[in-house]
């Protein structure tokens, strides 16, 4: 018995680890489609499409009975919620990957969390006190986290393995090609840097929809409705080559079917239960695995070269990561507490009640025998 409840301990364990590579692959696989020529404007129209069509019909028919109804109030919302998490975040991530690398778009994914934490302040969604030393901890850790993305961004910083001639090589001016690849790198840094805001601003408006409409397939279903709505509109505007929307069967589909089935159905409810679990802290402290993973995989697959600035960089947004993520598990503790403590003095009142009403009773007793 005591080796099946430690094996299913485990299992929350292992299904992070498997979404964390999910995700990496997902990036991976679009890099390999996108050098390919694939626009990933079209990328992100299919793959949410293809999503759209396995979530929407299982949102109507399997849980028909356990959703709230839908007005046009929630439409407007899980609207919205598809512009910030569709159509500026993944075009921002395909875009940002097309320019750069998936390591990069790991490195800097773990700027989400802060982020989070900057948005639930302004909105005061999140107590913010300047003389409490975990709020503290908190504005160290957001602003560690975007000195390091800085680092990621703008210092690429000599290639890790290189030999001696090569080393060499890289002494010598820069020449056009180099400052080619080093304004892609920064570009693709921005857009990625974009697309984390996008997810944090995702993050805290889908928080607050699931407050009124706790329904996590309903709006996940909409979400990808409305967002393959929205990027269709887009990649019309964005795309002047009708070849674009051809696709191939190769790479292209591929990725198409990977970013559908692992990225958007698999991946999120696999989280879902992970956050009923082990709750969203626990969630959270597995998005530095990325990072690792995807410098493996890109190296592996894409024969990309892992430099000196994105380990420094991605070390020290790491670093920011954990002290917000330590900093809110603290928190979150200290509230468990006080709650526990006031249910615990709620009960004592109650108990001391009923032992002085017990009390009291052989006296009124006493009183009625004796009248």
């Amino acid at each position: 018995m005591e080796v099946k409840s430690s094996l299913v301990e485990l299992v929350p364990f292992a299904a992070m680890v498997m979404v964390e590579i999910m995700d990496v692959g997902l990036t991976t696989l679009s890099k390999a489609a996108m050098s390919r020529g694939m626009s990933h404007f079209v990328f992100v129209v299919y793959s949410n499409a293809l999503a759209t069509l396995i979530l929407l019909p299982s949102s109507f028919i399997i849980h028909r009975n356990k959703r709230p109804p839908l007005t046009f109030s929630v439409l407007c919302k899980f609207f919205l919620l598809s512009l910030a998490g569709i159509t500026v975040m993944q075009n921002c991530v395909f875009t940002g990957v097309s320019y750069s690398s998936p390591t990069l778009a790991s490195a800097l994914g773990n700027l989400v969390p802060a982020f989070t934490f900057f948005l639930a302040v302004i909105f005061r969604m999140e107590k913010f006190d300047l003389r409490n030393s975990r709020s503290q901890i908190k504005i160290m850790g957001t602003l560690v986290s975007i000195s390091g993305a800085l680092i990621v961004t703008l210092y690429k910083g000599p290639a890790i393995g290189f030999l001696p001639s090569q080393t060499a090589i890289d002494s010598s001016p820069p020449n056009p090609t180099m400052l080619t690849s080093m304004n892609n790198w920064v570009i693709g840094g921005l857009f990625l840097t974009t697309a984390s805001l996008s997810l944090a601003i995702w993050n805290t408006a889908q928080a607050a929809i699931l407050k009124g409409y706790p329904s996590e397939m309903t709006v996940v279903s909409f979400y990808c409705f409305f967002g393959t709505i929205q990027s269709a509109i887009l990649t019309l505007i964005v795309e002047k080559n009708p070849n674009a929307w051809a696709l191939r069967l190769d790479m292209e589909l591929i990725s198409i079917l990977y970013s559908a089935i692992f990225g958007s159905v698999i991946t999120f409810s696999t989280l879902t239960w992970c956050i009923q679990k082990k709750g969203p802290v626990f969630v959270a402290t597995f998005k530095p695995l990325g990072i690792a993973i995807a410098a493996l995989m890109g190296a592996i697959f894409l024969g990309d070269t892992l430099h000196i600035g994105s380990v420094i960089g991605a070390v020290v947004i790491v670093v920011g990561f954990y002290g917000v993520i330590w900093a809110q598990s603290k928190e979150e503790k200290s509230l468990d507490q006080k709650r526990d403590e006031k249910e615990q003095g709620e009960t004592h009142e109650v108990v001391d009640r009923l032992q002085s009403s017990s009390q009291r009773t052989p006296l009124l007793e006493a009183y009625t025998q004796h009248v």
